[in-house]
């Protein structure tokens, strides 16, 4: 599978220069298989082959990765937090989630939400899932877009610098990648372990959450 997405990706980007490369970062938002890895990398390569411009390589990036982070702030922003919560009510108990775990995460979000939009751009497989709480809070659109900007631009000129200065070799950058993405998946994988042990497993956790179950369903969220 990911040899035909790197021959599609290729040929799209040889095809349509900048605007390939916008679209395809755009999409890679929305639909994570389509990988930077492979995209950022050989628009690098594109550039130093005299086809393209690495300035214009790297802002033609910047802007898919900004349209992309968009449509997902906006999507979740339609949801927003008072439907997120109502949803949470009516069908968290299936996934051990309450209100309370929300609102947590809510305050948690608002305190961070700088460092986690602009370092989340950063980070493999996080940097399509921050805009989604972003959105959800509404984050001020202005901060969003300026760290989103930033951060992508960090991540796009890293990548597609160093297909610029590999060339041929540009496909190198990948199984490297994919150690960083297998270090993310394993942070997630603990995270999802540590909670399902806390809400399913453990006598005290499940005791907790019926408590807190209880008592939003006796006085709804506002």
């Amino acid at each position: 599978m990911l040899s035909n997405l790197t021959e599609w990706v290729t040929s799209v980007i040889e095809t349509l220069g900048y605007v390939g490369v916008a679209l395809l970062v755009a999409l890679e938002n929305l639909f994570p298989p389509i990988p930077s890895e492979v995209v950022l990398p050989f628009a690098g390569f594109v550039a130093s082959d005299g086809d393209a411009s690495l300035p214009g390589m790297i802002v033609a990036a910047t802007i898919g990765s900004t349209a992309g982070a968009l449509a997902l702030y906006a999507i979740a922003g339609a949801i927003g937090p008072v439907r997120l919560k109502a949803l949470t009510l009516h069908y968290g108990k299936w996934l051990r989630l309450s209100v309370k775990d929300v609102e947590r995460a809510e305050r948690w979000f608002d305190r961070r939400a700088v460092v986690a939009v602009l370092l989340g751009r950063c980070v493999p497989l996080i940097r399509s899932l921050v805009s989604v709480p972003a959105g959800f809070r509404r984050m001020p659109l202005p901060a969003f877009l300026l760290y989103t900007v930033i951060g992508s631009l960090i991540w796009n000129t890293g990548l597609i610098g160093a297909g610029f200065l590999l060339r041929e070799r540009w496909e190198e950058i990948e199984p490297v990648m994919s150690v960083l993405q297998y270090i993310v998946v394993l942070a997630v994988l603990l995270a999802v372990a540590w909670f399902v042990w806390t809400r399913f497993l453990s006598p005290s956790g499940r005791q907790r959450f019926r408590s807190e179950l209880a008592d939003e369903r006796a006085v709804p969220p506002v």
